[in-house]
């Protein structure tokens, strides 16, 4: 009897691991940690980076380059972003990053215009020319301040006539 008692013991621990194997695999941890060791990195630092988030994409021309590995701040309080690059896009010391949306209040993504400089960036080097993320409500806020201010302007002239 004690015999039997000790394999359904083992037999469940192995069931336990076995399931949680196939949770840790299935979240992508497995593979997250064999992604983020391939590749070079590469710094950005920007004033916004509102909506983006850790493992978004890096693109280039509409194609995945790269993903966002961290997100920090520098000694300034700017955003410190490292980039996971493919190590086979070699990419311009001149090229520069920009934080875009898919659509009006789709997800965040970087994307990255190459420059014409011969010399390419190496791992560790950083990105010199950025572009902020749009916030959607100071984009809107601006729309209609501007649209105030053509309406006051509109009725000033009217009166003036």
């Amino acid at each position: 009897m004690v015999v039997s008692e000790n394999k359904e013991t083992v037999v469940g621990g192995l069931v336990m691991v076995g399931l949680a194997l196939v949770l840790l695999l299935s979240n992508g941890l497995g593979q997250s940690a064999t992604r983020a060791a391939a590749g070079y990195v590469v710094y950005a630092k920007f004033n916004r980076i509102d909506g983006l988030a850790k493992g978004d994409e890096v693109q280039m021309a509409g194609v995945r380059i790269g993903h966002v590995e961290h997100m920090g701040l520098d000694e300034n309080f700017r955003a410190r972003l490292k980039l996971r690059m493919e190590n086979d896009v070699a990419l311009p010391k001149d090229t520069s990053a920009a934080i875009h949306t898919d659509g009006l209040f789709g997800s965040k993504h970087i994307v990255l215009e190459p420059g014409a400089e011969e010399e390419s960036l190496k791992d560790g080097d950083s990105i010199e020319f950025t572009q902020d993320s749009v916030v959607v409500s100071d984009l809107l806020e601006l729309i209609i301040s501007e649209g105030k201010a053509r309406q006051a302007k509109a009725q000033a002239a009217e009166r003036a006539d």
